[in-house]
């Protein structure tokens, strides 16, 4: 039956696209972060579903779509440099024989992000993107929310569709991702169009925001618990009664730990006393010899240099026998460990001027978000008054995003360069309005439309 389902979607999405192309984007964005060709065993698991969606994406937007208010930003720029030079270090990498499988889809990723904004010339199309992101990834994080409800949480062992450990599955990447999603679903509850406002809407967020708090605990991924506390933190930023809602958030705090799980609150103990954790200690050993390995390799060693690593630590174990308490030291070796962290991944394998160029991208994409804060705060009309809401959203989802990347090694991972792509082109969108003689906004609700037109864009 979930066979089925995904292949009809799938096909459903694909013949919505001929009377709407900028549906075969959406499509893609949906295959991509889903990927219901993993999750099936039929039809969809032997056919090229990804490269299906991204030639449909990419042929509607050549052939049918307006080029005219299409801009090509700064930070496509960079993105299509940082492409340029993965292929660099892709050819001269330590692991040539290895290097191409993680360069086979990186490249895939950037490319979406730089051509993604170049389609987001309307509001409207501008929050489907985000609304799609939204609910493709809430298709994963509703199942572990459930699962751990239930009981089928705990470290490595959550199970959200599929038994696996990459992308999205894998727990620590899924524990950032949904709490960097929960401001875009709060501006979508506020101020969508597609699904306005009501007791539905804001129903299905308060239950979807209870689900993404869920992740942290079912994977007990301590980034999660960072990520939490962050957001936690950046809200209180632009919140009208601090000290209230931070006595909330204290309060809740303290009433959940007693339902917690004691699987959860041990391992959450290990952020404070890593040197009991093998996977915590692994991290900081892994980031010295990453460090170390740049000084030889300043232009990095391309994907999977991490396999020269050969990394030496201790362990120490607490034991009490009466009122005596020894520690015991454990000596541990290991070899081509992944780095746990997006900045010493992008140092290892992309070296100085890999690292800052994706630094790069990530601080003007804060910096760019905040800037459109702070002009449109004040403007409050009925078709303004969501541009800074949707700022500060993609702005505390971005940073989210770069806390939880300190702990695991996401520096490429295609949602979070979704999330860029729609940076741009929101930026883009909001310095192409915000001229003299332009209309701010489409003016009134902004609804999909099912009727025919003429222009099988133009409203899209």
């Amino acid at each position: 039956m979930l066979n089925l389902a995904f292949t009809g979607f799938f096909a459903a999405l694909l013949l919505a696209g001929f009377k709407r192309p900028f549906v075969w984007l959406l499509l893609y964005l949906y295959v991509d972060i889903v990927q219901p060709q993993v999750i099936t065993w039929g039809f969809l698991s032997h056919v090229p579903v990804s490269l299906i969606a991204f030639a449909a994406a990419f042929m509607g937007w050549l052939v049918f779509d307006k080029k005219a208010d299409s801009r090509f930003t700064m930070r496509q720029g960079l993105l299509l440099v940082l492409l340029l030079y993965c292929g660099y270090t892709t050819i001269t990498a330590a692991y040539p024989e290895d290097a191409p499988e993680k360069w086979g889809w990186v490249w895939k990723a950037l490319l979406f992000a730089i051509f993604m904004p170049l389609t987001l010339r309307t509001r409207l199309r501008i929050e489907a993107v985000a609304l799609v992101m939204v609910l493709a990834a809430s298709a994963l994080i509703i199942d572990g929310g459930i699962k751990t409800v239930g009981g089928g949480g705990g470290y490595g062992t959550l199970r959200i569709f599929v038994d696996s450990n990459s992308g999205l599955f894998e727990g620590s990447i899924i524990s950032a991702v949904a709490i960097s999603i929960i401001p875009i679903v709060v501006w979508l509850s506020k101020h969508g169009t597609v699904f306005p406002t009501d007791w539905r809407v804001m129903t299905f967020a308060a239950a979807l925001i209870f689900a993404c708090a869920l992740i942290p605990v079912g994977t007990q991924a301590r980034t999660g618990l960072v990520c939490v506390a962050i957001l936690c933190m950046l809200y209180l930023r632009t919140a009208k009664h601090r000290f209230l809602i931070a006595g909330g958030m204290a309060l809740v705090a303290v009433l959940a730990v007693p339902f917690l799980p004691q699987s959860f609150m041990k391992r959450m103990n290990t952020i404070e006393n890593h040197q009991s954790d093998q996977s915590a200690s692994t991290r900081l050993a892994m980031w010295k010899w990453t460090w170390e390995y740049a000084k030889q390799h300043p232009f990095g060693g391309g994907f999977y240099a991490y396999q020269s690593a050969v990394v030496h630590y201790d362990t120490y174990v607490a034991k009490t026998s009466g009122s005596t308490t020894v520690v015991e030291a454990t000596p541990v070796e290991e070899k081509g460990r992944a780095y746990h962290s997006s900045y010493f991944e992008m140092l290892g394998e992309q070296g100085y001027p890999g690292l800052a160029l994706w630094l790069a991208l990530q601080l003007t994409g804060v910096l760019q978000m905040e800037l459109i804060r702070r002009k449109w705060r004040a403007r409050t009309g009925p078709d303004e008054a969501w541009v800074a809401p949707l700022a500060n959203a993609l702005q505390l989802a971005h940073i989210v995003y770069m806390v939880g990347s300190l702990f695991v090694g996401i520096a490429f991972q295609p949602f979070i360069l979704m999330l860029i792509g729609l940076q741009c082109g929101f930026w883009s969108y909001i310095k192409r309005i915000d001229q003299p003689g332009r209309e701010p906004v489409r003016k009134g609700p902004l609804r999909m439309q099912v009727k025919a037109v003429s222009d099988p864009v133009a409203a899209a």
